[in-house]
């Protein structure tokens, strides 16, 4: 089993804490965000990591060294010449990744998820992608038809909306509402709407793009908890949430 880990942020979020090291080896609760990631995707099964770098990238790469890389296949896919954004690095990591399915995991985000069974259930559901969502309160949403096809993107505070559907005929108040939260299953076969996608772009306006000619749909966890913490005010949060659940 395949995973590849969002690092290469810059962290400004976190600074000051992100001024001398990557966002990645912050540390939360004792570990670093890193190593809670590896963690949780090494205990649900994924035996080969592909981790992108960008911000103090050596550090990473000295990291996993000290640590023998936690007991894991992993692969580096080197952004520190140019932050490639989410879609950007997946194409960039395809050499890592094109046998064979692959979830994907930000760094900063813990979460009750089963990972195993998210990926399993993406195999067996042979989606191009199926997007880990919930019914969690958040402004930004992806919008996904009663056929659970992803058809669009909505800002419910501004009103914005996203797609690639003729809007005179899209209705986003018919549409089901999920938030995203930064886990997600891919096909291989990605790859093959990839080619004309080149540079830095992010993921979720590439599923956009080309969700009217192939499905993509929501792998829905109920109860659901997620903490972000890549932003100061939840990091006492997330402590509080490892303690609970160790």
């Amino acid at each position: 089993m395949k995973a590849m880990i969002f690092a290469a942020g810059l962290g400004t979020r976190l600074r000051p804490l992100t001024n001398d090291r990557p966002k990645a080896l912050v540390e939360v609760g004792g570990k670093t965000m890193l190593e809670h990631t590896i963690t949780k995707l090494k205990n649900a099964g994924f035996n080969h990591l592909v981790i992108n770098i960008h911000h103090f990238g050596q550090q990473i790469i000295d990291y996993l060294a000290q640590n023998n890389d936690f007991g894991v296949q992993i692969d580096i896919s080197d952004e520190r010449d140019y932050l490639l954004d989410t879609g950007g690095a997946i194409k960039k990591a395809q050499p890592f990744l094109q046998n064979e399915p692959f979830l994907i995991h930000n760094v900063d985000i813990l979460s009750n998820a089963d990972l195993k069974e998210i990926y399993v259930n993406h195999v067996e559901s042979g989606a191009l992608a199926s997007l880990v969502v919930s019914r969690r309160d958040s402004a930004r949403r992806l919008l996904f038809n009663a056929q659970n096809q992803l058809t669009g993107w909505t800002n419910i505070q501004t009103g914005e909306i996203k797609t690639f559907y003729p809007l005179k005929d899209y209705d986003p108040k018919s549409q089901q509402s999920f938030s995203f939260s930064g886990i997600h299953v891919m096909s291989p076969r990605i790859f093959d709407y990839m080619e004309d996608w080149t540079g830095k772009f992010p993921i979720i306006q590439f599923y956009l793009s080309i969700c009217p000619k192939t499905e993509i749909r929501p792998h829905v966890v109920d109860h659901l908890q997620l903490i972000d913490m890549g932003k100061p005010e939840t990091l006492q949060e997330a402590e509080a949430w490892l303690k609970e659940n160790r």
